[in-house]
């Protein structure tokens, strides 16, 4: 199954003609199937950010956005600010998880990421810290598979069409 997905680098100091964690996740999602329907860069600046993932939050052809950048615990880095109050719900595990396969290559160093998941309007968002080998990390252990309808014995895939009913 291909999904429509959406690409956000989050940085102050690289541009797209050098962004290696953003075409890494190009490179990635396609090799997979999947269609990159927009990819854009912005600065650390949440209201920026914001911008771009409620344009894409709003789009019912985009399903799935990933950012990367942002999440670190500088003054710049605002990436999990601007994106947990446009969540409707956030997938807790993601991050605990990712920070657990992060541990085996960069030890204690991992606690400092504050990447996070969630829903909002039917839209699956990943926010990911930007360097090379977290979005490596996070596509190749994690995203990848839950992006897959053949994983078992759930992912996200089986939920899209599901995720915008109301509560119950």
């Amino acid at each position: 199954m291909s999904l429509a997905i959406a690409l956000l680098t989050v940085s102050d100091t690289r541009t797209l003609a050098d962004d290696r964690s953003g075409d890494a996740l190009q490179q990635r999602l396609q090799a997979e199937g999947h269609r990159l329907v927009d990819r854009r860069l912005v600065p650390d600046n949440r209201y920026q950010i914001r911008a771009e993932l409620s344009r894409w939050i709003a789009d019912p052809a985009v399903q799935v956005v990933i950012t990367s950048g942002g999440t670190g615990l500088t003054g710049r880095d605002g990436t999990p600010e601007a994106v947990a109050p446009l969540l409707d719900k956030t997938i807790e595990g993601f991050g605990e998880l990712f920070r657990v396969l992060s541990f085996e290559t960069i030890g204690t160093s991992t606690l400092q990421s504050r990447c996070l998941a969630g829903v909002a309007n039917g839209t699956i968002i990943f926010v990911l810290p930007g360097s090379l080998d977290a979005v490596e990390t996070a596509w190749d252990r994690l995203i990848a598979a839950q992006l897959n309808p053949a994983t078992r014995p759930c992912n996200l895939v089986q939920l899209l069409p599901r995720l915008t009913e109301p509560a119950g």
